[in-house]
């Protein structure tokens, strides 16, 4: 089983206690607004990801991680790497991105928790290059990739909802520790 400590979090894989605290997550319409159409997700919608996840753990070597708070073991949320499926122009490749319950932001955690899946990706995973998509306007995710290191590479459209979206890279020679 993968599991990566940091020093307030630990990144693992999921189980059948998560299903419930993440559809919480889901269910909030702040949180879920850059994600995915932007729509709340139901008890089911997110048995359906967290299945979604699983399998790309099984098939690709690496996944969307739960993200527990290492004192309590309160569910905090996700945060992983997928094969993007859009925007066109990064499609089939590993993407990296993360979703936080409101009550954790603005502690940190995200930057934590995506700087040890960047870190997962790049040296223990092997892959030569992560991107992330956000949409344009979202300055708490802007905060975390330039954290991350990775650099802006343009923008595209949402190809459903037709917003407009930061597209951002990192590859291993650009990537530091």
């Amino acid at each position: 089983m993968t599991e990566i400590r940091t020093p307030r979090l630990v990144l693992r894989r999921w189980l059948d206690d998560d299903l419930v605290p993440l559809s919480e997550i889901h269910a909030d319409p702040v949180v879920m607004r850059g994600i995915g159409d932007g729509r709340p997700r139901s008890l089911d919608q997110t048995a359906e990801d967290i299945e979604a996840w699983e399998e790309e753990w099984d098939e690709e070597g690496y996944g969307m991680f739960a993200v527990e708070l290492l004192g309590s073991g309160e569910l905090a949320g996700a945060v992983g790497l997928s094969l993007a499926d859009a925007p066109a122009e990064v499609a089939g490749q590993v993407a990296i991105s993360w979703r936080l319950g409101r009550v954790f932001w603005g502690q940190g955690y995200a930057s934590e928790a995506a700087h040890a899946t960047l870190e997962f990706a790049l040296q223990d995973r092997g892959l030569d290059r992560v991107v992330a998509v956000c949409r344009t306007g979202d300055s708490a995710s802007v905060n975390v990739l330039d954290k991350l290191g990775m650099r802006p590479e343009g923008t595209a459209q949402h190809p459903v909802l037709g917003h407009d979206l930061a597209l951002y890279g990192i590859d291993l020679t650009q990537y530091q520790e």
